[in-house]
């Protein structure tokens, strides 16, 4: 059984370059615009793992998140934040509340992949 991903971006193009690169891993992907489209998707088929934009409308990534394990525990889903974010708090503040790795945008196959590879999804 495929391994399945929510990749929550609100830029189509970041979505579609995850969905290229997770597919050709043999990844089940689905796509949010926003946190709570995410947080739907999750009430009605929890994903093995979301890959995490930060700045977004409606409801932003930390937003996401927090109410994310709040609900469902702070094991699963496996979260990679995915953001231009730099400084070190946003970093810590993902950790803090339950993501379990951190990549910076612009992205490669070969670091979203080595990401995914270091929390156990392959």
């Amino acid at each position: 059984m495929a391994i399945s991903c929510l990749v929550v971006d609100d830029s189509r193009v970041v979505r579609k370059v995850a969905r290229r690169i997770l597919e050709g891993h043999g990844f089940a992907v689905s796509e949010a615009e926003d946190g709570r489209q995410a947080l739907e998707a999750c009430g009605q088929t929890m994903p093995d793992c979301v890959l995490l934009d930060w700045n977004m409308p409606v409801m932003n990534g930390i937003e996401f998140l927090k109410a994310l394990r709040a609900k469902y525990g702070p094991d699963r889903p496996s979260v990679v934040f995915c953001t231009t974010e730099t400084e070190m708090t946003f970093i810590e503040q993902a950790i803090e509340h339950g993501a379990q790795e951190f990549i910076m945008k612009p992205f490669d196959e070969e670091i979203l992949i080595g990401k995914l590879t270091q929390v156990g999804l392959l």
